[in-house]
């Protein structure tokens, strides 16, 4: 059977972008969903970025993990062709990729863009992990589950 991909996006492909890679893939894992990958990308990755050390706090606070060996990583054709669903984090996101694939935006699965909390208080990593907490279930249901029914 064929792995189909979801692809989270956000801009640098330091906070949303990974911590909704890392929460979807958990989900995943936790329900014993086979043949589906998680995969993130910047819209504007650095190369030399790493990871927000407050998104790993915030994951972790959960029992969510990242690999160490996490980098940003630039967004590219290739791999949206590869991906069933390509879901951004913000409407604005989604319209920059109009017409490239199966785009969405977190908006379309739980009514709210997800706010950037680069630079921000733990808080706001808190609150941006919740929004992707329910955002993540909604993609079980309305993708992964809709998909394998």
């Amino acid at each position: 059977m064929k792995r189909n991909k979801i692809l989270f996006v956000c801009s640098g492909n330091t906070c949303r972008s990974p911590m909704a890679e890392a929460i979807l893939r958990s989900k995943i894992k936790e329900r014993k969903i086979k043949w589906w990958d998680v995969a993130s990308r910047g819209l504007f990755a650095e190369v030399g970025r790493e990871l927000s050390p407050n998104t790993r706090r915030v994951l972790e606070e959960i029992g969510v993990t990242v690999s160490e060996k996490f980098v940003p990583r630039q967004l590219n054709q290739n791999i949206i062709d590869k991906s069933r669903a390509v879901i951004c984090m913000t409407d604005t996101q989604k319209q920059i990729l109009d017409g490239c694939g199966k785009v969405y935006s977190i908006k379309d699965f739980c009514g709210c863009d997800v706010p950037d909390p680069y630079g921000c208080p733990i808080e706001a990593y808190r609150a941006t992990r919740d929004i992707l907490m329910r955002a993540c279930d909604q993609i079980i249901e309305k993708i992964i589950l809709a998909e394998n029914a």
